[in-house]
């Protein structure tokens, strides 16, 4: 039996962002009423919500979304609960410590997923101002692992945003990073991972409808 699990926020019109990223807006721009059928603007930011980044997000000569190879966002995918029944305490460090007994997992090209929980505050300030934060040192430890993808249910990695941003999608490693996962406590240590963007030309990320895949 094939079991989905939706991994994706919602998007709603107004819904909280970082702070110098541009503003959500989902808005009617013609109804059955008025021209004969709904359809809707929208204008966002490639980082809201449920997105991935790609190495053009930080790095010029990188690559932009649409060049990334489609395997890279969909596959078996590994989990790792570090908050088991749970969720980190808020700016709680994410240590490599806490990754070390899961070292197993990643292998070169694995897809990886970790969970703190944090996905509980989504909708609130404290989503954006609080979420346990990677260790740059542990980011470093991952991006020499040479993984294909690392996901996790926090908004951005860590509070070192550029320094980790750097390591992992640097050109010695390329990782595809998603963030702002949703539902990871509903999944299996392992599953497949379907986490596709739309193919924007020559950007650096997109919102995406991530969905699990679990065979039970």
């Amino acid at each position: 039996m094939t079991r989905l699990v939706d991994l994706s926020h919602p998007l709603e019109h107004g819904q909280a962002n970082f702070p110098f990223d541009p503003k959500l807006s989902i808005l009617p721009h013609n109804t059955i009423a008025s021209i004969g059928y709904n359809i809707t603007q929208i204008s966002m930011s490639t980082h809201q919500g449920t997105h991935l980044d790609a190495p053009f997000h930080f790095f010029d000569d990188g690559a932009t979304v649409d060049r990334v190879p489609l395997d890279r966002f969909f596959g078996p995918a590994a989990l790792i609960d570090l908050a088991p029944g749970g969720a980190l305490a808020p700016r709680q460090s994410i240590t490599l410590e806490m990754f070390l007994p899961h070292a197993d997992r990643f292998q070169p090209g694995a897809k990886v997923v970790y969970r703190t929980g944090w996905d509980r505050a989504f909708g609130t300030p404290a989503f954006f101002a609080d979420f346990p934060s990677l260790e740059l040192e542990a980011a470093q430890w991952i991006a020499q692992r040479r993984i294909g993808l690392l996901g996790m249910d926090t908004p951005t990695p860590g509070a070192q945003w550029k320094e980790i941003h750097h390591a992992l999608l640097g050109p010695d490693a390329e990782i595809v990073v998603v963030e702002g996962l949703a539902n990871l406590d509903r999944l299996p240590d392992r599953f497949t991972l379907a986490a596709f963007p739309l193919p924007i030309k020559d950007r650096d990320g997109s919102p995406i409808r991530a969905v699990a895949i679990v065979e039970e």
